[in-house]
């Protein structure tokens, strides 16, 4: 559930940057982006790295679009989150005893660790096209990048999800299909 709510903020800005400009949608990001994630904090005690990262690029990225009246930036921020996820998950490989894929789905799952790393490396490559293609939209098709930011990049994240549990559905229990009734 807590995933969904990632996206409030972003959908904040959507509507916000067709009502009221790129100026007022990036307050509203910023704003949304503290809120959420102090509500978070407070309830939790503490905020994930993912959090972190999208808090504070949303705050450096977002405050510099307003202080220089530049969007440049804030369409830097989506590229800048996407990279800095790829680098936590490349780095993970080298630091830490397990990979940053193994621990947000180990306790629901059992894999190989040949398996671990190949998800792992995927969501690196993932997050590095998904930074590229958020750059690209920003910058070479103006008219829709808020969109894509917002649903596009939700869609994408989705499939590659549906791609993920596929890939590892051949190492997850089965049911017993004899259940012992009529």
């Amino acid at each position: 559930m807590k995933q969904w709510l990632d996206y409030i903020p972003l959908i904040l800005f959507l509507v916000s940057f067709k009502t009221l400009g790129i100026f007022t949608a990036t307050g509203v990001l910023i704003a949304s982006t503290v809120l959420l994630y102090g509500f978070f904090w407070f309830r939790e005690g503490k905020l994930e790295k993912n959090h972190k990262i999208v808090l504070v690029v949303t705050v450096v990225f977002g405050g510099l679009t307003l202080a220089l009246h530049d969007e440049t930036f804030i369409k830097w921020k989506a590229p800048i989150v996407n990279w800095v996820l790829a680098l936590f998950f490349l780095g993970s490989h080298f630091v830490g005893d397990k990979l940053a894929i193994e621990r947000l789905m180990g306790h629901a799952v059992t894999l190989p660790a040949s398996v671990w790393r190949g998800l792992n490396l995927s969501w690196v490559l993932f997050f590095i096209a998904l930074g590229a293609a958020n750059l690209y939209v920003a910058f070479t098709h103006e008219s829709i990048w808020v969109e894509f930011k917002v649903f596009g990049s939700l869609g994408l994240t989705f499939l590659f999800v549906i791609l993920q549990m596929a890939a590892i559905s051949r190492y997850l229990p089965r049911e017993n299909a004899d259940t012992g009734k009529d």
